[in-house]
């Protein structure tokens, strides 16, 4: 037997936590002195404790038969906690008490690589990257069929909406982030969010460290180089600082299938495609994240000051199609964003904890087109009738962001949970043109504000289930420029407001050990992003009237973890429904002189459904296996359509696939550990992994989209990594091969991606 008692930090007796002994089904909750009792075969065992709001203890122990084991535990309080997280060696696993459909990535495996964390988040399921070229190039995540403005983005749960392209999860690195959540369709209301798709939070190391050094660097094919270093330490007075620093560099000149212009006739034939080297895709990017404050405070759990700067420089090779070729269009810009966060668990009462956050982001972005000469791919130039390879401009789009959090959780005795969150957000966008002498800013900003409210319940009466009730509330402002006709040679200011209400529930329920069912649902809304609204001032448009989207979505989810001895089991299928009205659809437009843009429309109804099955098994510590399969329908559900007399028609693309989203695909992964090899401490470890898509249409099916030009075909594409730590962790070299195969690899609108592609990593850490 093992007893004893567990004891906050604060010395007080913390009941209902739950204590078990990992990978068996002997476990039980303490009583309201914190006392526990498991009784179990003789053995050596890992204890766990964990406690909503808590961070969660593992701790070795030996059971010796006829022998009592006193064992007291003291565990710390976790800011911006959710819920429990429990790993799956290498790779994914549930957020298991939740009741939402939500997963977690562990990052501790893949900071060896050079991943940066939307590589990471490959791994979920139901997760897709789309990408439309090399390092530092335009990036969305799909999930389960939504992908885009749909999913938003959080770094210990602030948003990131509106922070710029400098500092993006397709250039932070994974070393970043302790452990990446994802929830899927349905949100809790602590995040205060409006995605309908979903919602990723990056979780970031908060817990207390003495001294730490985290420093990498990186080469490879495309000349691409990237470096990273974190550092901090925690004193015993409670001052804590933390620096975060990373860059990266790329030519991103690899080659190409494309069709070259003729400039003798002045035009080419799309279907004769010639390889090709990209020749004006440099990025680079550099950022620093500094933070410092103090811990552990009777008045203050955690209070700290933060200060982000971030710059970003970008060729413009392509535009929104593969055909349309830039020779000296770019980009560039910078970030700076001070911040804080505050947390306080008991604040003037047990049981009421607080988190306050606030930042204000101010962002820059330059686009760049005046070139005299059009280009075709081979790099032969052109002279132009008119200065500007898309559009003459040399412009700036200064941004001003602000964006306050609250989230108030109170417990009750030890089965309810009241959570009210609010989050505040505003935006300002002017542009200034810097083509004449003098800088000619425009005379109607562009502007947002947006509140959503949420309030929840939470019954939590055992470890074998709990359920979750809740409401939002939406309302966003938005302001800006209007054309008073279609000629767009006169613009005034409009503004208008809406507001929505939503709600949802969400449960869970262990049917066995190991075995857990979960069900959400909820009437959700999500307003307009920026971009939807009013572009990116370059290749994107805007429409300042773009209605908010409104979705009922359902998640159903079972999944089951089990220990067998050395024998690991992870297996788990989920289903969506999404029945979204007044979708927001990204589409592609032809523009004159043969250009081409992006647009954003309102579209009637869409109906998404599908699933998705992931599957992983360890053997000890030895081998890891696992994978994902997805499928998912996203279907046009508008049977009428507004003819061009005014009449309703009925539409040819009732029931056809939405297009330029794929449909099916799937990943693999096999991980071998070689742990003690040459010395005690050091581990070389193998790492196969690939990705599957399905071909799918980037054009609608109701025009005939099953010719191969509008196509992206399918892929199947290959990657090996081979990493050696020695040291227990302290030093580390690793070496990959993407797409060892050199497999064509397409993505949005049939736009290329690498090649492939070599990289070496050296990685040293120390400390805590």
């Amino acid at each position: 037997m093992v007893s004893g008692r567990i004891l906050s930090t604060e010395k007080e007796t913390v009941d209902f936590a739950t204590v078990y002994l990992k990978g068996t089904s002997y476990g039980g909750t303490t009583n309201q002195e914190g006392l526990y009792h498991i009784k179990a075969p003789a053995g050596d065992y890992t204890l766990v404790v964990s406690a909503v709001g808590y961070t969660k203890v593992e701790k070795e122990i030996k059971l010796v038969e006829g022998e009592r084991v006193k064992q007291n535990i003291t565990i710390a309080p976790e800011t911006q906690q959710l819920d429990e997280v429990t790993i799956v060696s290498t790779g994914v696993s549930r957020v298991k008490r939740s009741a939402f459909n939500a997963v977690a990535v562990d990052t501790k495996e893949l900071q060896n690589t050079t991943k940066n964390l939307s590589d990471a988040l490959t791994k979920a399921p139901g997760m897709k990257l789309r990408e439309s070229g090399g390092v530092g190039s335009d990036m969305q995540l799909m999930l389960d069929g939504f992908s885009g403005k749909h999913v938003k983005i959080f770094i210990d749960g602030v948003p990131q909406e509106g922070v710029g392209s400098s500092f993006s999860l397709n250039n932070i690195p994974v070393n970043f982030a302790d452990r990446i959540e994802v929830y899927k369709g349905v949100v809790p209301v602590g995040f205060g969010t409006d995605a309908i798709g979903g919602v990723i939070n990056i979780v970031t190391n908060k817990k207390r460290r003495n001294w730490f050094l985290d420093a990498s660097y990186s080469y490879g094919s495309f000349n691409t180089h990237r470096s990273y270093v974190n550092f901090g330490q925690t004193f015993k007075n409670g001052f804590s600082y933390e620096i975060n620093a990373f860059q990266n560099y790329s030519d991103n000149d690899y080659h190409v299938e494309a069709p070259v212009k003729n400039f003798e006739t002045g035009s080419f034939n799309e279907s004769e495609k010639v390889r090709v080297k990209r020749f004006n895709d440099t990025y680079h990017n550099e950022a620093i994240v500094a933070k410092a404050g103090v811990v552990d405070k009777s008045w203050a759990d955690r209070l700290m000051f933060g200060f982000t700067y971030s710059h970003m420089y970008k060729d413009i090779q392509t535009g929104v199609r593969q055909k349309t070729v830039f020779g000296e269009k770019h980009r560039f810009g910078h970030s700076l964003m001070p911040s804080m966060e505050y947390s306080k668990r008991n604040l003037v009462i047990k049981g009421l904890d607080m988190v306050l956050t606030a930042n204000y982001n101010r962002n820059a972005t330059t686009n760049v087109d005046t070139a005299r000469y059009e280009y075709n791919w081979l790099g032969e130039k052109h002279p132009l009738n008119s200065p500007g390879e898309q559009s003459r401009q040399y412009s700036r789009a200064d941004n001003d962001n602000w964006n306050g959090t609250l989230t108030m959780n109170y417990r009750i005795a030890r089965a309810h949970m009241l959570t009210f969150n609010h989050v505040l957000s505003t935006f300002r966008r002017d542009n200034t043109s810097l083509l004449a002498a003098e800088e000619q800013t425009d005379a109607i900003a562009k502007q947002t504000r947006k509140n959503i409210s949420g309030l929840s319940y939470r019954l939590m009466p055992s470890d074998k289930w709990n359920v979750s009730a809740f409401g939002k509330y939406y309302r966003q402002y938005v302001a800006g420029p209007m054309a008073e006709d279609g000629t767009g040679s006169n613009y005034v200011r409009t503004s208008r407001t809406v507001d929505s209400w939503g709600y949802g529930a969400a449960g869970t329920y262990f049917i066995l050990p190991g075995l857990q069912a979960k069900l959400s649902y909820e009437k959700a809304f999500r307003l307009p992003t920026i971009e939807e609204m009013f572009g990116d001032e370059d290749l994107e448009s805007g429409d300042i009237g773009i209605r908010p989207e409104k979705s009922d979505n359902v998640n159903f989810n079972l999944s089951y973890s089990g220990s067998f001895g050395k024998h690991s089991v992870y297996l788990e299928g989920g289903v969506v429904y999404r029945n979204t009205e007044d979708y927001i659809q990204r589409n592609v437009q032809d523009l004159s002189g043969g250009k081409e843009g992006a647009t954003y429309i309102n579209y009637g109804k869409v109906l998404t459904k599908g699933y998705n099955v992931s599957a992983r098994y360890s053997f000890g510590r030895w081998l890891s296996v696992g994978g994902n399969f997805t499928q998912m329908n996203v279907r046009d559900n508008e049977k009428w359509q507004i003819g061009s007399t005014g009449n309703s028609v009925q539409n040819l693309g009732y029931k056809a696939r939405i297009p330029n989203v794929p449909y099916q695909f799937a990943d693999f992964d096999v991980n071998f550990y070689w742990r003690d090899l040459w010395k005690k401490g050091n581990v070389l470890s193998v790492t196969y992994d690939n990705q599957y898509m399905r071909s799918f249409s980037y054009y609608s099916q109701a025009v005939g989209s099953k010719n191969n030009d509008f196509m992206v075909p399918d892929q199947f594409s290959h990657n090996l990594t081979l990493s050696y730590s020695l040291k227990q962790g302290r030093y580390n070299l690793s070496f990959e091969c993407r797409n060892f195969t050199d497999e064509d690899l397409y993505d949005n609108f049939s736009l290329q991606k690498a090649g492939r592609a070599f990289y070496g990593k050296i990685r040293v850490h120390f400390g805590d």
